[in-house]
């Protein structure tokens, strides 16, 4: 197996040729979207680099919440389906606190320089 270069690496590598080699090249709506292009791949690289983590956390707050096993796209799909019928309240303090869990990690991997960020992490 390859281990070398990841994912990662490699997301990195056309960062730098976008940003050091491509963009300087470019003006006016092209060098803005090279700018929407490395902020895309930086957020492909953070979802795969937080999103298994994130994914995980989220299984394992949904099985308690849910008090059963399955995989995030069962439970997740379960509690959408219980709130929609009205059996799983939607202000539980749980519920609530799952899906503020989840928001920051999402958060996190989309704009993690969101200026409310901070605010969202403060007593998590």
């Amino acid at each position: 197996m390859i281990t070398h270069p990841t994912a990662p690496e490699l997301i990195d590598s056309v960062i730098r040729f976008i940003e050091e080699r491509a963009a300087p090249q470019l003006k006016d709506r092209d060098a803005f979207l090279c700018r929407v292009a490395v902020n895309a791949l930086a957020a492909v690289r953070r979802e795969i680099e937080q999103g298994p983590a994130a994914e995980d956390a989220a299984a394992e707050r949904l099985r308690a919440l849910l008090g059963r096993d399955g995989d995030f796209a069962t439970l997740n799909a379960a509690l959408c389906d219980g709130i929609q019928a009205g059996t799983i309240a939607p202000l539980d303090p749980a519920v609530l606190a799952h899906m503020k869990a989840s928001i920051i990690d999402q958060v996190r991997i989309d704009q993690p320089q969101y200026s409310g960020l901070r605010t969202l992490t403060q007593g998590s």
